[in-house]
């Protein structure tokens, strides 16, 4: 989210904030923005949605992560939540096997961009790119290194068993 923009001290907020669920009052909202919300934010539930597209405001909300989950016109008040995702991963030895979906997440759940994750695992930003679309795969080296940087920052995952 750009600095210039409307929403980026919501934005900052929320990214800042880091807990999994958030509860603000519009007017809590306004005194962020130090701005009044548009008259439909007040009265149509659908300027509150979590689109990727064409809204500056979910960019602020989904930008730092989060998702409106709940929304209470009457008493003007917006949840906002971090999506909680499930990734399922396979395991050979004592190594998981990274795939586009897992490297994806934990990009997000970084917040960074593909480049950053790049330089963070010290690989070119394609080489991300190639994953998340599974082009290619991890090496189990890499895998390793994966493990290690999700450990460290809190990402979760599920290991499918072969029950």
């Amino acid at each position: 989210m750009k600095e210039g923009s409307k929403y980026h001290a919501l934005y900052e907020h929320l990214r800042q904030f880091g807990q999994e669920e958030i509860v603000l009052t519009f007017v809590e909202i306004e005194e962020l923005l130090n701005a009044k919300l548009p008259a439909s934010a007040r009265r149509q539930r659908g300027w509150w949605g979590n689109r990727g597209r064409g809204g500056v405001q979910a960019m602020a909300w989904m930008g730092a992560g989060y998702h409106v989950v709940a929304l209470d016109l009457a008493a003007e008040r917006v949840t906002f939540a971090k999506p909680t995702l499930t990734y399922h991963v396979e395991q050979v030895g004592d190594t998981v096997l990274w795939n586009g979906d897992l490297v994806k997440g934990l990009r997000r759940h970084l917040g960074l961009s593909q480049g950053g994750l790049a330089d963070e695992l010290g690989v070119r930003q394609q080489t991300i790119s190639e994953w998340e679309r599974g082009i290619y795969a991890p090496s189990r080296a890499t895998s390793k290194y994966l493990n290690l940087v999700a450990e460290r920052v809190g990402f979760e995952y599920q290991i499918d068993s072969d029950d």
